[in-house]
């Protein structure tokens, strides 16, 4: 592990203390404290599960699937089968390997969610993130509805010293995405970040806008692929998943920005959303830090998620 990576593994075990607190004891108590692999065992994990909010579909899923592997491998204790649950939990996350492909090809990347989860502090750390990398960045300040997202587009711009797309409060969306994709083919700009309106007064509307975009993005810049990341809040549980649907039926998400998991004790949210959307989850914070938000990766969030204290002191 590179030392930024370790620093972040430190950062993610400490951010998900809530989590660990609210399901580790009771996970703990059900492999210490049951005997034998029975139903009460299995109706037992399945509560702790649910109370990290994982969802019940997302548990009921991974429940079946340990009963049949505990019956193919003939375990009959708890203690034993405690890290074949742990790699289900694992193989339920996976992240393709060419998920971050994109980060190396020119790109138009939509980030999308409702307002408040953390949409425009995400966008300036991976610009911050993709320009320590020596790329050329531009953001686009397509959220025209609130000034106040322009501004804080602005500062972050100013912070990560790229450049930004922006026109007036209430101008139309789609101009400033038009606008922005001119300027980054013109400055040969790698990645251009788009800022879009947290909620429009419907479904409908939020449909016709996005679409828009994307179609503006197609016709003005056939050559770069087109990235739609949401942002969700880590903090809301099962509200997010709610979101992540709602925005599923809007188009096309090729994946999730999990946000403010260092505040809350649902992070097992995560779990439930990768699983139920079939949307990988590709960036989690944990804090406030441009570094706070990174790749996600499964097996370090499944470690820190489920480890014993005094395997998060070493």
């Amino acid at each position: 592990m590179t030392e930024e990576k370790k620093g972040f593994f430190k950062r993610l075990v400490s951010g998900l203390t809530k989590t660990r607190d609210n399901i580790a004891s009771s996970f703990e108590n059900i492999f210490t404290g049951f005997s034998k692999i029975d139903d009460d065992f299995y109706d037992e994990l399945e509560e702790t599960m649910i109370m990290a909010d994982l969802g019940i579909e997302t548990t009921t899923n991974i429940i079946e699937d340990l009963k049949v592997k505990v019956k193919e491998a003939k375990i009959k204790q708890p203690e034993e089968c405690r890290e074949m649950l742990i790699n289900i939990i694992k193989n339920q996350m996976l992240v393709e390997d060419d998920a971050y492909d994109f980060e190396d090809k020119k790109t138009v990347v939509l980030i999308i969610g409702v307002n408040g989860v953390g949409k425009t502090t995400s966008i300036g750390k991976l610009a911050a993130q993709y320009k320590a990398r020596g790329k050329k960045v531009i953001l686009a300040a397509a959220d025209t509805f609130r000034a106040a997202a322009i501004e804080q587009l602005t500062e972050w711009s100013n912070r990560a010293g790229v450049d930004i797309i922006a026109q007036q409060e209430g101008s139309d969306p789609s101009a400033v995405i038009y606008d922005a994709i001119a300027a980054a083919k013109s400055r040969n700009a790698d990645i251009l970040l788009c800022d879009t309106a947290g909620r429009l007064h419907n479904k409908k509307n939020l449909m016709d806008e996005l679409g828009k975009m994307r179609r503006i993005i197609e016709r003005e810049y056939p050559d770069a692929v087109c990235e739609t990341l949401i942002v969700l809040d880590g903090t809301t549980g099962q509200n997010a998943l709610a979101q992540a649907k709602q925005f599923k039926e809007v188009g096309n998400i090729n994946g999730i920005i999990l946000t403010k998991l260092d505040g809350t004790a649902k992070g097992g949210i995560a779990i439930a959303i990768h699983s139920e959307m079939d949307i990988p989850v590709k960036y989690i914070g944990v804090g406030e830090k441009i570094n706070d938000l990174q790749r996600f990766d499964p097996d370090n969030f499944v470690q820190a998620l489920f480890q014993k204290d005094e395997e998060t002191e070493e």
